[in-house]
Formats: structure tokens, sequence, C-alpha cells
């Protein structure tokens, strides 16, 4: 085998600036997000840290959308902006700092209203990986959201005002391979041996062992004669049950050597064997969410314009059902154990050459496919990856933004929430009657007269109540509240939703880990939280 070759000095530096990154996501994951095109609508204070927290990790590009000149409020608010800014297009001068930050990230500033941009060049968004809008009123959200959605293009809308914030992520269909589960399910096949492992596992007889091998059996070969010597006395069943585990748990603990005096010798082989009952003797299975994936319509009724990830569901579909014998591709992963290295070394390279040969039959399935299909290939490393994710496929199917604005389809779930005292879902009343509010009277409530714009911003809520059905608005003091914000930013909120916010759109442009589906509200004077799926 021919020795990697040796990386670059600007390799290098670059594994060097994005050490922690790349431990999150990988090399591909960063090459995703290298690749990747985020526009941004309106530099406001949220918009701007939003853009610092993924010019950071080193996006390919960024382009600003606003026509908007730096005001003194602006000035304020917003770290992006200097003293001699003012009077200055918004857009550029937040540009010019940001890309301060990270000089492999290109620019572009677009001083235009996104109006105009729909009204004259509506392609102009095709071409980016995520749409991130700010500051927008009610009749331009909804043809952005339109425009989107059809030609599907993530978006994600997002608000800041006073202690309130919130996004909503609009994506029509966004599959993930990598989830990143938090406790991944490990895969070693105990139950059903593929034939090498079978043989490794049969070699062994652990009672003939002498004292210094005993203590180097790895903990997979424990379970494995443990299950076998139960099985006998319960017709080859597979242990299920926490008593049956228990009974395991005996005859390990029956494998244990004992010294002249007859007390236990720890073995730490033995030890982590015990603990491993729990998790490594669940039976191999075809999780219910991942059957719905490979028999959907989308992985049936392939077309040549099928995503690479329907095209792959629907090749491991066939490998299911042929060479899988309703299982999955092995994962291949082994994880650590005492064990001498001969045999960890060996069992590892088990797992990786069983992994690969199946990874491989899926494979093939998948070039049959695409030279049917006559679409574009799908190369061997993205159907490795999928095979060695397959477990843990995710889908999120979601909806448009605009959706939100007939009342009539949401109107059950807004009411069923307000039903409860001091719940969250008050606020995204708040945020979207704020946004009716600014959209009938061109400014935000309170701007001007606090006091005096209460009356009319509890009109545009008992107008939102009234399309819904919905009991009157839970606390007057959350009206009030807003109208003392008269609509400004406080960076301090801004920088975390926009932190928050980046990492949505990170996640959706290296499509890896779950992003939020789909509005998110935050509230920065109790420091709560809130998700809901409209």
């Amino acid at each position: 085998m021919a020795s990697p070759s040796p990386k670059s000095p600007e390799q290098s530096e670059k594994n060097k600036q994005y050490d922690r990154q790349l431990r999150l996501w990988g090399d591909h994951g960063q090459t995703a997000l290298e690749k990747g095109h985020i526009c941004l609508i309106n530099a406001t204070a949220l918009g701007t840290e939003i853009l610092k927290s993924i010019v950071l990790p080193g996006v390919g590009a960024i382009t600003l959308v606003d026509h908007n000149i730096v005001s003194d409020e602006d000035i304020g608010c917003n770290f992006f902006l200097e003293n001699t800014s003012q009077g200055l297009n918004r857009g550029a001068e937040t540009l010019r700092l940001l890309l301060e930050l990270n000089s492999s990230v290109q620019g572009h500033a677009v001083q235009e209203p996104p109006e105009q941009i729909l009204q004259d060049n509506p392609d102009f968004f095709k071409s980016f990986s995520v749409v991130i809008a700010t500051s927008l009123g009610e009749k331009t959200i909804q043809e952005l959201a339109n425009h989107l959605w059809d030609i599907k293009v993530p978006f994600i809308l997002c608000r800041s005002v006073g202690f309130l914030g919130s996004f909503r992520i609009q994506i029509n269909e966004h599959p993930i391979i990598e989830v990143h589960p938090e406790n991944e399910q490990i895969d070693l096949r105990l139950d059903v041996p593929f034939p090498t492992l079978a043989e490794y596992l049969n070699a062994f007889n652990i009672d003939d062992l002498d004292l210094k091998d005993h203590g180097h059996v790895p903990w997979i070969v424990i379970l494995y004669k443990a299950v076998q010597k139960w099985q006998i006395t319960n017709e080859n069943r597979w242990p299920m049950s926490r008593k049956e585990k228990n009974e395991i748990k005996d005859i390990i603990r029956g494998f244990i050597r004992k010294d002249e005096n007859g007390i236990p010798i720890e073995e730490e082989n033995f030890e982590e064997a015990l603990r491993a009952v729990n998790t490594a003797l669940i039976p191999t299975f075809l999780p219910v969410n991942i059957k719905e994936l490979i028999y959907s319509s989308s992985a049936t009724n392939l077309t040549k314009d099928s995503s690479s990830f329907w095209i792959m569901c629907s090749a491991l579909r066939a490998f299911i059902e042929a060479e899988g014998k309703g299982k999955l591709p092995l994962r291949g992963v082994l994880p650590d154990m005492t064990a001498s290295t001969e045999h960890y070394v060996k069992l590892q390279s088990m797992y990786r050459t069983q992994a690969a040969i199946e990874a491989e039959i899926v494979y093939r399935k998948v070039q049959e496919i695409v030279a049917q299909l006559h679409c574009d290939s799908i190369s061997d490393a993205e159907v490795k990856l999928f095979c060695r994710h397959a477990h843990d496929l995710h889908l999120i199917r979601g909806s448009n933004i605009s959706s939100e604005y007939q009342m009539g389809t949401v109107a059950s779930y807004i009411a069923g929430y307000l039903e409860e005292p001091d719940v969250m879902m008050v606020h995204y009343i708040l945020l979207r009657a704020a946004d009716m509010f600014r959209s009938e009277h061109c400014r935000a409530p309170g701007e001007w007269e606090p006091e005096a714009d209460i009356s009319k911003l509890k009109m545009c809520v008992s107008k939102l109540l009234s399309d819904i059905s919905c009991s009157p608005f839970p606390k007057d003091d959350h009206i009030h509240e807003m109208c003392r914000y008269g609509g400004a930013e406080i960076h301090s909120v801004s920088a975390f939703l926009g932190g928050c916010i980046a990492h949505e759109a990170i996640k959706i442009v290296t499509k890896q880990y779950k992003p939020v589906n789909n509005t998110f509200i935050y509230d920065g004077a109790s420091t709560n939280t809130a998700t809901f799926t409209f």
C-alpha cells in the first residue's frame, strides 16, 4: 500500500485553524461547508451575528442583500459597523468588516431591496445553499417564502426584538445521513455472525485458556460464549428480557477465574463484558423508520430527477431484500475493548472487511440504477458513508412559511398551546403581531409613542387570535413590554440567537446533525426556549 502523500503547509495550517470543527463534521463536512454559499437579507445586528458565526468556520461565500443606509441605531447595536460607516450602505460596510474574520471566505454585497430582486431577477436566489432573512415585512416574507419553496432553496426567517427572538426554518425535503446520535447503537451481529466472525468466535474455548490469555479475550467473545451456554437450556432463543440478561451476567461471572483462596481474579475484559450485556445483546433488526424510508414512494418510484439519497435508499432496499437477508449493511465499527493487540486488530479487520464487502454490493446496485435512469453518478465514498450510517438515516419534510399566514391551517395547533398559562407560544403571537403592526404602520410598535401604540398592537393581537378562534390573550403585560421594546435589537439577544441560527445553517449545508424542525422561540428575560412544528 502506498503511503499517504504529505500534507501541504496550506492544508496543515487549515487543519490547525479548523481543528475543533473538523472533529464535529470531518473533512467531508468541512468541504461541503466550503462549497456553501449563504445569502443574508438585511445586515441587522442579528443578521451580522449570524454571518459572523458562519464566516469564522469557513463557509465558501456569503452574499449580503441590503439597500439600507447606516443609521445611529445601527451603529448602537451592531458591532460590525463603525462611526465612519454612517450614511453608507449597511450591507457593504458590514461585509467589509465581516470578511476580516476569515480571508478564505468570498463576499458580495447587493444594494437592492429583496422585493426588487424577486420582481426583476428571481433566478438570483437559485445559486444559494441557504437564504437567511431578518427584518422583512409580511408581504415580502410570503413572496420570498413561496419563491424559495418553489425552487427548493432552504430559507431561515429570523426575528430579534427586545428580549425576544425567533427563527423559522423552511425546507422542502432534507435528508440527513450523518445524524450523530448521542447514543449510537453498536452493531456487532452476535446473534447472526457473518462467516469469518462465526469461525473466529467458535475457535475459542474459554475454559482451556491460560491465565494470561484468559485476561485478554475480547469481551465480544465472552458475550457470545455466555449466550451459547445459555441457549442450550433455552431452545436457542436470544436473551431479551431483564431476567434473561441477568442470567447471562451470571454465566459470565462463572467464567471468571479464582485464585487459590477462591476469590475471583479481577479481569477487566470480563468486567467490560458484564457492562456490555444490556447494550451489545440487542438483536439485529431493521428499524421501523428506515423501513418506512426505503419503501416510501420516493425510493420505489425513481426518476432521472431523483436525488442521490433516494437512489441509495432504493439500492439499500434491494440489498436488504437479497444479500442482506432482512438486515442493513454492517457498520464495520468496533468499540474499544481490553484485548491483546493481535485479537483486536484481527476483529477490527473482520468487521471492516465485511462492511466493505456489503457496501460494495450496495454500490453496484446504485450504479445499476444510475445507468437505468441516466442521471448523475454517485461516488463510492458517498455510498460507503451512506451504508455506515444507514441505521440512523433521517428525513425532514418541512412546510411553507406562508402557510402560517393562512391561519386556518395552524389554528388548532396554536390554540392548543395558548390554553396553558405562561407558554412560549405567547411570544410567537407577539412577534407575528409586531410584524402585522409594522406592515400597517410602517414602523415598529412603540418606536415613536410606546403608550399610544399599546392599543394598536393589541388590535393586531386580537386579529390574529380571532383568525384562530382563540380565547383572549393570556396577559396584557406582554403587549406593553413589546411596545416598550420599540423595535430595538438588544445585542446580547441577537448574539445568542445568531449563534443558534448559524449552527442550523451549517447543519443544512453539511447535511449533518438534525436541524430544528421548524420554529424556535427565545425569551432572553427568562432564558427559556421552545420549539414548535407548524
